[in-house]
């Protein structure tokens, strides 16, 4: 009972906030220490401990005072105003609070236990410098000394690239606790950075396709029954071409001119005298102009001119990076076999399964077989046994464990019960063992009878009051008859307690 008081009457701590710094675990002490309110200090002052019901509501106090405010200063910095302070300053403030939000923000993700940047901008000058650009440097301590994954690397980068006005992901570095680089500062268009491209570009591409085929096997043949690898070899080159073709056999009307004259001249010849006479438009000279010889003349003049040229084809052709040059597969499966330990036995697949395997792999990934096959597509497909010893044994320890943890977390779970049992079946032993609690008076008693002696006594209420013998048989009052009596005859009883104490005491000489 004093360890259930003791252990009712004990407070259960829990964290409040860790992996402080000293100073922030200073701050934090001080506001508790104001509140009055009792903690506790462990992992070497990283992390302070309340009381239970006492967490939340601390949080949100010490929230409202801005405490804890993690590494780095923020835009708080700008919260009190300062008047008079210089351009240099207001603008090393700035990027104090910048790199302080980023790294609070990168410290948020799982992986990151803690983040610092450091930004370099600049500086503002009327001519621009395009050698000059911003720069910023990322440095994250990682939670079990393991590696940041891609994805999160490539999240880091945007962020803070997203963050600082003309800062590119690129010129972003990034490295981690353990001294490794996990980004390089690579254009796009440079040398490291296209064959980077490239590679993760065929990674990618391989790594997909082999998932499928595999995914597919594993459905038919089972879990861990089939290996797929896809080697892809992918053309980077761009190209732009223009093809000009003549065909000699055909020929095409370049231009074609055709000019078509006629010309129709007529004359009449007169006989008339050269004179007056002769130019005098008179009837007489008329009847002679008619009555002479008339000469007709007539020309016609076509031109015509035709060019040719021969037939040609002009083609421009942009082929964009990108397309596959050649895809090869390579596949294992695992062996069927028949039994197990010492009797177990390899049965071979028939060639029309592995064929038949072997076209859903094709046709999954995309190989060309047959007469379409003009890339140089090739697929192998072998069937082998899985050395599966080690996966055979593992599973063995696991069993064992498994059921040495069942059947230990079941003895741990009965015990408690058992041991309250045995405690329950010890209590009621001794309380069988105990005897019946009796008071012993001392004088031999029998049974209690109100005798003639003391009749004419009376109480303080005018009534006679009863006087108690006690006859010669031996015995002992118990608590009940006491009881009894007591609450029967409460004054009587007082007197004949009084008379067997005065009995039962020397005579005084």
């Amino acid at each position: 009972m004093a360890a259930l008081a003791f252990w009712s009457s004990h407070a259960e701590y829990n964290l409040l906030y860790g992996k402080l710094s000293d100073a922030e675990s200073a701050k934090v002490i001080a506001a508790l220490d104001d509140a009055k309110v009792p903690y506790k200090v462990g992992a070497g002052g990283s992390s302070i401990l309340v009381p239970e019901d006492k967490v939340h509501l601390m949080r949100m106090q010490l929230a409202g005072r801005g405490i804890p405010r993690g590494d780095g200063v923020g835009f708080e910095i700008f919260d009190k105003p300062n008047f008079g302070i210089s351009d240099f300053v207001q603008r090393a403030n700035y990027i104090r609070a910048v790199q302080g939000e980023l790294s609070r923000t990168i410290g948020q993700l799982d992986e990151v236990e803690s983040a610092r940047v450091m930004i370099v901008l600049p500086e503002n000058r009327l001519l621009l410098d395009k050698d000059k650009y911003p720069t910023a440097s990322v440095f994250v301590r990682v939670r079990g000394n393991s590696q940041l994954q891609p994805q999160s690397i490539n999240s880091i980068r945007f962020l803070v690239a997203n963050s600082v006005e003309g800062l590119k992901p690129n010129h972003v570095s990034v490295v981690d606790n353990l001294g490794n680089v996990l980004s390089e500062n690579s254009d796009n268009d440079s040398l490291t950075g296209l064959t980077s491209t490239q590679l993760q570009a065929r990674r990618n591409l391989e790594q997909y396709l082999g998932k499928k085929a595999q995914d597919m096997l594993e459905k038919v043949l089972g879990p861990g029954q089939a290996i797929v690898r896809v080697s892809a070899d992918i053309n980077y080159d761009t190209i732009s071409r223009v093809e000009e073709k003549f065909d000699p056999d055909g020929q095409v009307i370049r231009s074609q001119t055709k000019n078509d004259e006629s010309t129709e001249t007529s004359t009449a010849t007169t006989s008339s005298p050269v004179g007056i006479s002769a130019n005098t438009a008179t009837e007489t000279n008329a009847n002679r102009a008619a009555a002479g010889p008339v000469s007709n003349s007539k020309n016609r003049k076509a031109v015509s001119t035709v060019e040719y040229d021969n037939a040609k084809i002009v083609s421009n052709v942009m082929q964009s990076a990108g397309g596959l040059k050649r895809l090869t597969a390579a596949v294992t499966i695992a062996a069927r076999t028949e039994g197990t330990g010492e009797d177990r036995t390899v049965v071979n697949r028939s060639a029309e399964e592995l064929e038949k395997l072997r076209r859903i792999v094709a046709s999954a990934i995309g190989i060309q077989t047959g007469a379409e096959n003009v890339r140089g597509d090739s697929i192998s497909l072998e069937e082998l046994p899985f050395n599966d010893q080690f996966a055979a044994e593992f599973a063995t320890e696991m069993e064992k464990q498994q059921t040495h943890d069942f059947w230990w977390n079941l003895a741990r779970s009965l015990s408690y019960p058992a041991l309250g049992l045995v405690v329950l079946v010890f209590l009621l032993r001794l309380f069988k063992r105990t005897p019946v609690q009796e008071i012993p008076i001392g004088v031999p008693v029998g049974r209690l009878v109100g005798a003639h002696a003391g009749s004419g006594q009376s109480n303080g209420n005018g009534q006679a009051g009863k006087a108690w013998n006690f006859e010669p048989e031996s015995g002992v009052v118990t608590v009940d008859v006491l009881n009894r009596l007591i609450k029967e005859n409460p004054a009587n009883m007082t007197q004949a307690i009084r008379d067997w104490m005065s009995k039962g005491r020397p005579s005084e000489q």
